[in-house]
């Protein structure tokens, strides 16, 4: 069993920095992508930043330049810088896992909420 849990969200104002981060724990193994993606309120969910393990990382354009995703593969956790906060990017933040073992198989976590307000 897998377990996907981030932290580190909360209410910041605008202009502002956070940092999230999110565990992959339990039988996992061959991890090849870690990533988040973001719900705003009332919107569907979106790309913000995902990492190929040991390569190349891609950020959604609607923050680039303001988010920075990276990892500890030791601990199997990803992180998500972000600075200059802007109210657009209040959302629900989920992580994932992407392993390939026998396929290809999608772990998520169960999100953690960022509100950016004045």
């Amino acid at each position: 069993q897998v377990q996907v849990v981030e932290s580190g969200g909360g209410l910041v104002q605008p202009g502002g920095s956070l940092r999230l981060s999110c565990t992959a724990s339990g039988t996992i193994s061959n991890i090849g992508v870690m990533g988040w993606h973001r719900q705003p309120p009332g919107k569907q969910r979106e790309m913000v930043a995902d990492i190929i393990r040991g390569g190349s990382s891609y950020y959604g354009d609607s923050v680039k330049g303001r988010v920075t995703i990276s990892t500890d593969n030791t601990n199997n956790t990803v992180y998500l810088q972000m600075n200059s906060l802007k109210v657009e990017d209040t959302a629900v933040y989920y992580c994932f896992v992407r392993t390939f073992t026998i396929g290809t198989s999608t772990y998520w976590g169960q999100g953690t909420q960022v509100t950016v307000s004045s």
